[in-house]
């Protein structure tokens, strides 16, 4: 798309009559025809020189020297636009320390220490501090929260990215554990009253929020039931889960606030008819009272048809939520979007070198994933932080 006000302008005119070869320099021409070739600058370093001055008092003869501003305090150092681009590059892009130092030497030939890279990625994360307690808690009044969790190593070994977000916030969390003692200690969790959106994982049970399932996890486990154990009503509740899917999205584009009830208690006598017909399958497949079987040391493993059967009756609710409530999406991608570009930092990098290095990648994360969901430009947001004024957190976007 061609910019109404270019930088600059380059005539081309002709010098000669191309039929009679008639000089041409002194008559009048018209533009017909406009192309346009947009380019970067030349990069190059601005040197912005500062001078503190002294003045003797012509009264009492006292010497005043002015201070320099905040933030110029060395010889010679870079400044928050600088430091920005190394810290996007290397916790947003996720370009190694080693390579973030080459490109900036490449870029604009800044001769930066991997040192020095580490340093600023730390005074991003302390001043960024209260950011991620503003993030926090409005998580915790968030009507809906989606959560995840996946593997990361920190000096080798094996530890846990935990996530709670929603389409306006997001927050990455580290520990050791997966389960209850990391939802404890991140603390979304055992403050949360509103509903949460997540797969099957028994941690998150305990807790007394309003919770809803992800269908896309229940879609691949009913082909799993159907393809795997050839159970034919494992291939029904797929197709009935991805129908009812449309009919939300069809009401949703409706302006409906849920399902309408006739319509809804259609869908819900399908799902449990689905139900008992996969119960009496499984109950015919059964082997009868007091038959041989091979004796087992330890409890017999339940077969993960019977597995989902279970968990679709009993949390019914949770499967079914987004029928009731239109607000509430089918699935947890949300989540598993925020936490795919942390499993490619490990897939680079292969591990966090140090506790700090984790905790500042984490909290650095959720504020530009935050600001990149509100609408913010990523370099303008970390540029802010240097400066010593992070861009506010805000509820949501207009």
């Amino acid at each position: 798309m061609q910019a109404l006000t270019p930088d600059s302008v380059v005539l081309h005119r002709p010098t000669h009559c191309e039929a009679c070869q008639y000089p041409l320099e002194q008559e009048a021409a018209i533009t017909n025809e406009r192309r346009q070739v947009h380019d970067l600058p030349t990069w190059r370093l601005l040197v912005e020189e500062h001078c503190r001055q002294a003045i003797c008092c012509p009264y009492c003869q006292h010497v005043t020297q002015a201070s320099f501003p905040a933030g110029v305090d060395a010889a010679v150092q870079y400044g928050p636009q600088v430091q920005a681009l190394a810290v996007y590059l290397s916790h947003f892009q996720l370009v190694p320390l080693q390579r973030t130092c080459e490109a900036l030497a490449d870029l604009c030939g800044c001769q930066l220490s991997e040192g020095t890279l580490v340093r600023w990625i730390a005074q991003a994360a302390k001043t960024l501090e209260s950011s991620i307690e503003r993030i926090k808690t409005l998580l915790l009044a968030s009507p809906l929260q989606h959560a995840d969790e996946t593997g990361m190593r920190v000096k080798g070994i094996l530890h846990w990215m935990h996530l709670n977000a929603t389409p306006w916030l997001t927050l990455y969390s580290w520990h050791r554990k997966r389960g209850h003692q990391a939802l404890e200690q991140i603390g979304i969790w055992p403050h949360y009253q509103g509903r949460s959106m997540h797969d099957r994982w028994s941690s998150y049970d305990r807790y007394l929020c309003t919770h809803s399932l992800c269908g896309a996890h229940l879609l691949r486990d009913c082909l799993y039931v159907a393809e795997q154990e050839k159970q034919p009503w494992g291939q029904a509740m797929f197709d009935l889960l991805l129908a009812m899917k449309q009919a939300a999205d069809r009401w949703r584009l409706q302006g409906a606030s849920a399902v309408p009830t006739p319509e809804r208690e259609q869908w819900l006598a399908q799902y449990f008819a689905i139900l008992a017909a996969g119960f009496a399958t499984h109950a015919a497949q059964a082997p009868p009272p007091g038959s041989l079987q091979p004796k087992r040391q330890g409890r017999k493993k339940q077969e993960a048809s019977k597995n989902l059967l279970d968990a679709l009756l009993k949390r019914a609710d949770q499967v079914l939520g987004f029928l009731e409530d239109l607000s509430v999406p089918f699935t947890n991608n949300l989540a598993e979007r925020d936490l795919r570009m942390v499993k490619v930092q490990q897939k680079i990098s292969g591990t966090f070198r140090s506790d700090d290095g984790a905790t500042a990648f984490c909290i650095i994360r959720s504020y530009l994933s935050t600001m990149r969901k509100q609408g913010r430009s990523m370099l303008a947001a970390i540029a802010a932080v240097f400066a010593g004024s992070p861009f506010p957190i805000a509820w949501a976007t207009e």
